[in-house]
């Protein structure tokens, strides 16, 4: 092969090769891999302790039941607030801090990083960060990327902002219009381990209409379940061995 000729293979293969490197973090959607190889990126925690997530709120409608009802049970929780909902319902934002939960971000639209270059992926989550941290008073610490598919444009956005990426070990498919709260429950408690991460929605913004409610009706089972196998539930931050 003369030298133009591998010159030429060469620069034709560079643009595969970096769409492959932008994407490989993609591989860590892949729940069953991610868990054993990605612990942290999983949300592993104490075995004592299971991290209970809330994504794509808040929503005026449905988030205050949720709120009512962790209350009631005493459980506080992780919200991974979209930056475009949170304006929405500012009042309801503060509401979930002045609660007690934890409030982490999820991006400012729900769309896919993966689709998104360096410059727009940074830009999201800063927005997203920064408005959230306005309507609190504290800076969120913790993000999930929508569709929980991270890209390399993402990592370093997260790490020049200064936010740990977090996704889940076990989830209830509650985005579906067939779910219920008996799915919901089967599902999230099929996979929960000590030390795991649950992911759940309290808004259907970009779940079916009226999903929320399964949810809602599964949760209770769901920390019941926790407590018959002697585990606590809680946010985030009281859930890792080393802090996130």
């Amino acid at each position: 092969m003369t030298a133009a000729r591998l010159l030429r293979t060469g620069l034709s293969v560079l643009p595969v090769l970096a769409a492959a490197a932008y994407a490989a973090p993609v591989l860590s959607t892949y729940g069953p891999l991610r868990n054993r190889a990605m612990p942290r990126l999983s949300g592993r925690g104490r075995p004592d302790h299971v991290a209970l997530t809330f994504d794509d709120g808040p929503d005026p409608l449905s988030t205050p039941l949720f709120l009512r009802l962790l209350d009631e049970r005493r459980v506080h929780a992780t919200f991974f607030l979209l930056g475009n909902q949170a304006v929405r319902a500012p009042g309801l934002v503060r509401e979930i801090a002045a609660a007690g939960h934890e409030i982490a971000v999820h991006g400012w639209l729900h769309r896919p990083l993966l689709l998104r270059g360096p410059r727009a992926t940074h830009d999201d989550l800063a927005r997203a960060r920064d408005t959230v941290g306005d309507l609190t008073g504290r800076t969120p610490r913790l993000f999930r990327p929508p569709y929980g598919v991270m890209s390399a444009a993402a990592h370093l956005a997260a790490r020049s902002l200064d936010l740990t990426p977090v996704l889940w070990t076990a989830w209830g498919e509650d985005w579906r219009a067939r779910a219920t709260p008996e799915s919901v429950h089967r599902t999230v408690t099929a996979d929960l381990r000590g030390g795991g991460t649950i992911l759940l929605h309290d808004s259907d913004c970009t779940s079916a209409p009226g999903s929320w409610r399964a949810t809602l009706g599964a949760v209770p089972r769901i920390l019941d379940t926790c407590a018959m196998r002697g585990l606590s539930v809680g946010p985030l931050r009281e859930h890792a061995v080393d802090p996130l």
